[in-house]
């Protein structure tokens, strides 16, 4: 299926500020820019715990959750979040996110099994393209 064949639809995406990382201004500018992109959004906020963003992925019927971490977790917070989706069969849903990340821990998370990561710098029209490419083309309606 192409990813246009999904345009019609709106993404759902459950963005989420997980473990005690403060700074929200990233995750609030991409929440703006999937909303203006035609996204449904569900902005859960700061300091939520993975199973609070699992189950509200759950509740929402989401596509995509993106993850914004600043606090240098980013391992144990996505790992975390994995295991959940993994545990409540969310394999059809995206995982992705950004934050001050290396590459290699991009990398590391790439291969458990997240979607791309996105860090400092990245055009908001990025993360917009995969997601409607990445949902397109495993979310059909």
């Amino acid at each position: 299926m192409s990813p246009e064949a999904n345009t019609d639809r709106k993404v759902r995406v459950v963005i989420a500020k997980p473990g005690l990382d403060g700074h929200d201004r990233g995750a609030k500018v991409m929440a703006a820019a999937f909303r203006d992109a035609g996204f449904e959004v569900i902005y859960l906020g700061l300091r939520q715990t993975p199973e609070s963003i699992v189950e509200a992925a759950l509740q929402e019927d989401a596509d995509v959750i993106a993850l914004s971490i600043l606090s240098g977790a980013h391992m144990t917070l996505f790992q975390r979040v994995l295991k959940l989706m993994k545990e409540n069969s969310l394999d059809d849903v995206l995982l992705t996110g950004g934050g001050i990340i290396s590459d290699e821990d991009i990398e590391a998370l790439e291969e458990m099994g997240t979607g791309r990561i996105f860090g400092p710098g990245t055009s908001t029209q990025e993360p917009i393209r995969y997601i409607r490419e990445w949902v397109g083309e495993n979310r059909p309606v």
